[in-house]
C-alpha cells in the first residue's frame, strides 16, 4: 500500500459468506484496498463496487 492511502483494519462477510480484510482507501484514485482470505494479493476496488457486494 502506498502513502496516498488511508491505512484501514476492517472486517466484512462478502455474499459468499467469506471474510473480506479491508486495509486502506486510496483517496486520490478512489479505490478500496482489501484483502481476501486465501489469496496473497491485495484486490482494489471503487466504493460504489466494493459497497454493492459486501
Amino acid at each position: 500500500m502506498d502513502e496516498q492511502a488511508t491505512e484501514l483494519d476492517r472486517r466484512y462477510l462478502d455474499p459468499y459468506g467469506r471474510v473480506v480484510h479491508v486495509i486502506g482507501y486510496d483517496r486520490q484514485n478512489e479505490r478500496v484496498i482489501f484483502m481476501r482470505e486465501g489469496y496473497e494479493h491485495e484486490c482494489v476496488q471503487p466504493p460504489v463496487a466494493f459497497q454493492s457486494k459486501v
